[in-house]
């Protein structure tokens, strides 16, 4: 019986160095990835919790009101809480800021034509003016002579207005405190003429007789009308 065996040559050794060689590497590159991938880290345990590592994400803040209640120090409460909260406190109180006195009424007012005589001697002028009575409470009128008007009648026939020519009217707005009586400071002038939109610049208008003739005055301000009128006596 022969003992004769053969012998592997050296190019199958070289081959079965290469084969355990890389077997050994794979091993050790599995051991690298478990250590530096670790995924065990952040699983589930079961009950919703990410393990024990710590959450980097940032808490949702809903609107800039929840974002100053998040940052504000504990204890005090945000300033635009408290503008809110003011605003609140003062539309339940039904506070509401003063406006002032009210406009005039008729209904309140009363209204004099006044003179400064009564029975005027040749080449005297009446001075006319208005007198007013607040029976009401305390209010505002424009008793500017854009607001007045004059009327001079005798019997049913009108002689003259004080609108008829007059010249830069001019509104004056004033307080007329409640139960208080007051007049009007220039008075107006008739030149004891008839007058007419068209005549103001005719130096020859008809005059008013005199001899003891009768005449009345009659004023109107801010739409409120006399309730009377005041009579004077023309000489001369």
């Amino acid at each position: 019986m022969s003992s004769n065996r053969t012998r592997p040559s050296r190019a199958v050794y070289r081959r079965r160095r290469l084969v355990l060689l890389g077997g050994v590497v794979v091993v050790v590159a599995a051991l690298v990835w478990l250590f530096v991938a670790q995924p065990w880290a952040g699983a589930s345990d079961g009950d919703g919790d990410a393990g024990t590592g710590a959450s980097t994400e940032a808490p949702v803040v809903d609107g800039a009101g929840d974002a100053d209640a998040a940052t504000a120090p504990e204890g005090e409460a945000p300033a635009d809480a408290d503008a809110d909260a003011d605003a609140d406190a003062d539309a339940d109180s039904g506070e509401t800021e003063p406006t002032g006195p009210a406009a005039c009424v008729a209904a309140d007012i009363f209204v004099e034509a006044v003179t400064d005589k009564v029975t005027y001697a040749a080449g005297e002028l009446p001075q006319l003016s208005i007198q007013l009575t607040n029976r009401g409470a305390d209010c505002t009128l424009n008793v500017g002579t854009a607001q007045q008007k004059f009327t001079v009648t005798s019997g049913g026939d009108t002689w003259w207005r004080s609108t008829d020519c007059q010249s830069e009217p001019s509104d004056m707005v004033v307080l007329i405190e409640a139960g208080s009586t007051v007049k009007s400071g220039a008075p107006v002038v008739w030149d004891r003429t008839r007058s007419t939109p068209s005549s103001c610049d005719n130096p020859s208008r008809p005059s008013a007789a005199g001899g003891g003739a009768s005449y009345h005055v009659a004023v109107e301000i801010g739409g409120i009308p006399s309730q009377s009128t005041q009579q004077i006596l023309l000489y001369g």
